[in-house]
């Protein structure tokens, strides 16, 4: 049952048998961000030097005895700046000072993985201090949003011109798009996966990305075309939202300040977002999952529970500083076998007490839910 409130987000309810993700943060690198580019009331002559953070995703296998599926969202900066082109480099000479070690494939081999062990990687989209070193990941697939290659080869407009970005940037033979979420979209590429966009907890277009509710890719339009974020679900009623750049300040998000916007050179206006009303409106959205005691969960048994969502956009200086231990090998939400197994049991019994009765079979059927997952690996 989903609240008519419209303050409210509803989340799906989880499966019973649901599969939680872990999420690791990978360092990427940093780079320089004059204040005034970016947030409104700012300081003219504060420079912040800012991480580029990715993150690690392990989604279990159903089966005990196989690895997970390990997927990484964005990648950082390059670790040699040799491999930007002309263009971008002169771009990112203003960006000084900037930091590429440790990149993304050092931080996987920190905790032991390989980059030849990621399966997948989805990019929040294409911008240089996000498509890292894609050579480093020789048996992932990549994923990104409709648009992306159109944009890596042609440019988008005489603010985004081709020559910031890399045209062979990514993989061909091993890159597939997200389908468009419009029909009347012209610059997607015929090599798309297979999956629908369909709406979720007012977000208008988000992709079940594994089809069993672990992992959801939202559609995040405004910053670049095919820009996306992630949804990910990390233990009982815990969420984390990988807002990318869907804004660059997290003060954007709790409203006390607002997208910058300054002259483009061209007797306009502009903001670092290819559509900055667009972007402002992925951000109401975003902000929604912040709001202490807005976000909630269907239950099995026609409940509505208070959940939490953890939103981290990738330059969060704040962010990295006060959680350097989740990390990886550290894990931004651990949760034991035993919270699972409360968990279940807590499903099982809502939609018995609906019901009435708890039936020998069913007292049977609890006992094995909560034997098994105390047994389950984590």
């Amino acid at each position: 049952m989903s609240s008519s409130d419209p303050s409210i987000v509803t989340l799906p309810a989880p499966q019973a048998n649901q599969t939680y993700v872990t999420i690791s943060a990978l360092e990427g690198g940093h780079l320089t961000l004059p204040e005034k580019l970016f947030v409104t009331d700012a300081d003219p002559e504060k420079r912040a030097t800012v991480p580029s953070l990715s993150f690690l995703i392990q989604h279990p296998s159903p089966n005990p005895s196989s690895k997970p599926t390990n997927l990484v969202f964005d990648l950082g900066l390059k670790r040699d700046f040799k491999g930007y082109r002309t263009a971008q480099q002169h771009h990112i000479a203003q960006r000084q000072p900037t930091t590429v070690s440790p990149d993304v494939a050092d931080s996987l081999r920190k905790g032991n993985l390989e980059p030849r062990q990621i399966d997948t990687v989805i990019l929040s989209h294409v911008h240089w201090d996000h498509v890292g070193t894609p050579s480093d990941f020789p048996n992932a697939e990549f994923v990104v949003g409709s648009g992306t290659l159109h944009l890596l080869a042609h440019g988008g407009g005489p603010l985004y011109p081709a020559e910031l970005f890399n045209a062979d940037e990514l993989p061909l033979d091993r890159t597939r798009e997200l389908p468009p979420t419009s029909p009347s979209a012209s610059t997607a590429s015929p090599k798309q996966t297979n999956h629908v966009w369909k709406p979720l907890a007012g977000f208008p277009a988000a992709i079940d990305f594994f089809t069993d509710g672990s992992v959801y890719i939202i559609d995040a339009p405004g910053h670049l075309p095919g820009h996306v974020n992630l949804l990910a679900r990390t233990a009982p009623r815990k969420w984390v939202y990988l807002g990318g750049d869907c804004c660059h300040d997290v003060r954007i998000l709790r409203g006390e300040r607002g997208i910058a916007v300054y002259d483009d050179g061209r007797g306009g206006l502009r903001s670092v977002h290819a559509d900055t009303g667009t972007a402002e409106k992925t951000v109401r959205g975003v902000a929604r999952l912040m709001r202490e005691g807005a976000v909630r969960e269907e239950g099995a048994g026609g409940e509505v529970v208070e959940v939490e969502v953890e939103v981290v956009v990738a330059h969060d200086g704040g962010w990295r500083e006060g959680n350097r231990e989740r990390f990886w090998p550290g894990r931004l939400h651990s949760f034991t076998s035993q919270a699972v197994a409360g968990e279940k049991l807590s499903r099982t019994l809502a939609v018995t007490q609906n019901q009435g009765f708890l039936s020998r079979n069913t007292r049977y059927q609890l006992f094995q839910v909560f034997n098994s997952a105390l047994n389950a690996q984590e």
